[in-house]
């Protein structure tokens, strides 16, 4: 017959060496510094944004070609006046360039996502509905049809 000790051997595992902590910590600084992505996008227009109650968080922002609509901010209202403008890519723009922005952000996209990029508009609350559909024309003049209007979470009271 076996006979089994019911005690375990008093041996103690060797301690954990940290000596190459500092370099593990050191290579996942590096990784996080090199994939990380940085906005470089200074906001030219107020951008006071509306709510809604059903939102949906759009997961890969790498598909966005982000448009934003709203007045002048301070600096600028001296030269632009009061009239809300369109902005993209750190520039304003007319409605009529909207097209030739949007296909220049999508040509700059990598091939395969191309064909499910999509526009988000960042309206100010206090835009007319007649900028954005004469946006939304545009956009539809060059094939991009899935728009996203940007929201916070909320009620539509908050918007009065």
């Amino acid at each position: 017959m076996i006979k089994f000790n019911k005690y375990r051997s008093s041996k103690s595992l060797p301690p954990i060496s940290t000596a190459s902590l500092p370099d593990i910590v050191f290579i996942l600084l590096f990784f996080f510094m090199t994939v990380t992505v940085m906005k470089n996008q200074n906001l030219l227009v107020e951008n006071t944004l509306p709510t809604a109650t059903e939102t949906e968080k759009l997961d890969k922002k790498d598909r966005v070609i982000e448009i934003y609509v709203g007045k002048p901010t301070a600096e600028a209202k001296a030269n632009l006046g009061d009239e809300p403008r369109i902005q993209m890519d750190n520039k304003f723009i007319t409605v009529g360039e909207v097209g030739d922005y949007a296909l220049q952000a999508l040509s700059s996209m990598p091939e395969h996502l191309k064909s499910v990029a999509t526009v988000s508009i960042k309206a100010d609350i206090g835009v007319k509905m007649g900028i954005i559909e004469d946006l939304k024309s545009e956009l539809r003049m060059v094939n991009l049809l899935k728009i996203n209007y940007t929201t916070y979470e909320g009620t539509a009271v908050d918007n009065l």
